[in-house]
């Protein structure tokens, strides 16, 4: 198939007129305004010229459309996967919650059966599961925000191992609060298998440098559950803006962080550390109204999720897509930094980059159509027009 008159987003991370050509479900040659058109051969696709950018990539969700991946059933994989897809997300790593070890086990299993299934074909077209993000049960109860304590266990390497096994080695981020047990001895065990990440932690500064040094890589959702920043205790928010090898989780719905922090948090790390996330619950797509998130319940209203017991923030009902244009037009964060936030980066931050997260030839022919107002006009999955 081709998709000419379209601006498509390089890997320079600019947008350039030209036209994409694909092969089965790989992109098989891209040509730019400068370069000799592509003759128009099969299926084209005129993109009106809209913007072309590659299928984007949420490594920190937990559900939507009423389904949670802790649901631990096809069903819901199935829905959240078609789902996602439908809205330009082309590729996911879902988020477990704090749960019994037994039950997060079974949840993993079920995860690792059911990319088995897609890889051989036989599940229906939706987003890829590249990935799964663990953010509890190593973390901490001072900070557990939406999380049940009733669950929350001291980092072990052996019981994060049982975890790998049972997702067959999908678990791509293990989340730890480091000031909690022997932090250091985790890390320095696991982390060449695993992105180890600070994840709903109280520890400091200088806490959080030694988990850095250690050898942890990713922060799970900056500012949010964790210790604030501030100019005599910068706690983790200092900690990873210091270390060039951190890569930092940043939920842009309008709720969770104010545009301010946004920008600050490009300035004090660097555009190309930051990896947008959703962060959505069950309820994203879904009418306000009850649901429940890790076994808690949580009442939506006007697009805010919280826990129904206290109020605090439990998730968000935003999207991926929804969270690039809300930095775009709300936060004043360029549209071409906001894309490679929601797919070059996260891509990287998995280690597919090979495949996902930009416009080449060889990658993957996932690419989203947005017109002027970035508002979807198609996507394509794996060559072939999906929505």
């Amino acid at each position: 198939m081709m998709i000419k008159n379209v601006k498509i987003y390089t890997e320079e991370q600019r947008f350039v007129p030209g036209a994409v050509e694909t092969q089965g479900d790989r992109i098989r040659r891209v040509a730019c305004h400068t370069e000799e058109p592509l003759p128009e051969c099969g299926d084209v696709l005129d993109g009106e010229g809209c913007f072309c950018i590659p299928g984007m990539i949420d490594l920190h969700f937990h559900g939507c459309r009423g389904r949670d991946f802790c649901d631990g059933t096809r069903e819901a994989l199935e829905t959240i996967a078609e789902y996602e897809a439908s809205i330009g997300v082309t590729a996911i790593a879902p988020a477990t919650m704090t749960l019994p070890a037994e039950q997060l086990r079974h949840v993993l299993s079920q995860a690792a059966s059911y990319r088995r299934e897609q890889r051989n074909g036989t599940a229906a077209r939706g987003a890829e599961l590249v990935g799964i993000n663990m953010e509890g049960p190593f973390i901490s109860r001072v900070k557990k925000g939406a999380q049940d304590e009733r669950y929350i266990l001291p980092c072990d390497a052996a019981v994060f191992r049982s975890f790998q096994r049972a997702a067959d080695g999908l678990v791509r981020f293990i989340g730890i609060a480091p000031e909690e047990g022997d932090a250091a001895a985790f890390i320095k065990a696991v982390s060449r298998e695993v992105s180890v990440a600070l994840a709903h932690t109280n520890a400091d500064y200088s806490t959080a440098m030694r988990a850095f040094d250690a050898g942890a890589n990713h922060v799970v959702h900056l500012y949010n559950a964790m210790t604030p920043f501030s100019h005599r205790a910068p706690g983790v928010v200092g900690a990873a803006a210091d270390s060039a090898h951190v890569m930092s989780e940043l939920i842009c719905d309008g709720l969770h962080v104010h545009p301010s922090a946004v920008r600050a948090a490009f300035r004090m790390m660097g555009a190309e550390r930051i990896i947008f996330i959703s962060d959505s619950m069950r309820a994203a797509g879904m009418p306000d109204g009850s649901y429940t998130l890790g076994g808690l319940d949580v009442t939506v209203r006007g697009g805010r999720a919280v826990l129904a017991s206290d109020g605090t923030l439990a998730g968000s009902v935003a999207t991926l897509p929804d969270c690039v244009r809300t930095a775009v037009k709300q936060m004043n964060i360029p549209l071409e930094t906001a894309i490679a936030c929601a797919t070059i980066h996260p891509a990287k931050s998995l280690g597919i980059e090979s495949l996902y997260g930009s416009i080449a030839a060889g990658k993957k022919a996932d690419l989203v159509l947005w017109d002027a107002d970035l508002h979807q006009k198609h996507v394509i999955k794996d060559g072939s027009i999906l929505v």
